[in-house]
């Protein structure tokens, strides 16, 4: 999912360097306002774990292997406005230190992968969890089923992006059959990595999950809830 430099022409990369400045800077102006004290470790800790997890492939189909995004993950546990910032850093060293995806297509990913991901994809964790019971199992279905979509929504992005200014290498045809039938195979275990993280930390510390909060405050122990409150 990582663009190269020279896929998409300077145009449109520099369209969507605006849009991925302008969206990190309100990321920041919100998190700042919405975030507290016991929250900000949490993003590092996400932000390092999507970096190492992005670093380990895992095969797809045809010779092809996925990564982790991490847009939903980072948004369940930190919400979508400090979320979308874990995974812009994580883009930004990748991109500056280890050339994954190219520093002119820097905004271009950003898009795709830290502003859609975070976003649209925790729209529809949301979504999803009020169609469920209020319980940490919700919690972790929505968020495997919301983490399974991004990928694809990230895939239509760039499919966008290549129709408007690509290079024309393929077909905007062919782009979008590969992109998104590999990706829909990228989103199951998209999905399911995302659903093993947020269950393990919901099972230690559910009152550090973003996504979990109407369910911390209806199913935790007493002991549990005073704990939080004295935090």
């Amino acid at each position: 999912m990582h663009i190269p430099d020279g896929f998409i022409n300077g145009g449109t990369s520099l369209a969507a360097g605006v849009v991925a400045v302008g969206g990190t800077a309100v990321c920041l102006d919100q998190a700042s306002k919405t975030l507290d004290d016991r929250q900000i470790p949490m993003i590092g800790l996400s932000a390092a774990f999507i970096f190492a997890a992005q670093m380990l492939n895992f095969p797809v189909a045809s010779g092809t292997s996925g990564h982790l995004l991490g847009g939903v993950l980072a948004a369940v546990l930190v919400g979508p406005w400090a979320g979308a910032i874990c995974v812009t850093v994580v883009l930004f060293v990748q991109a500056l230190l280890f050339a994954d995806g190219g520093l002119s297509a820097l905004g271009l990913n950003v898009v795709n992968m830290a502003l859609v991901g975070s976003f649209v994809g925790y729209g529809i964790f949301l979504a999803v969890r009020r169609l469920m019971p209020a319980k940490r199992s919700s919690v972790v279905v929505a968020s495997g089923v919301a983490a399974g979509l991004a990928p694809v929504l990230a895939a239509v992005f760039f499919t966008v992006e290549y129709a408007i200014g690509g290079n024309a290498a393929v077909t905007v045809g062919d782009l979008a059959a590969a992109m998104i039938g590999v990706h829909l195979l990228i989103g199951i275990g998209e999905g399911v990595i995302t659903a093993m993280t947020v269950s393990a930390v919901l099972a230690s510390r559910p009152d550090l999950i973003h996504g979990a909060r109407d369910i911390r405050l209806t199913t935790a122990p007493p002991a549990a809830a005073a704990d939080g409150i004295r935090t």
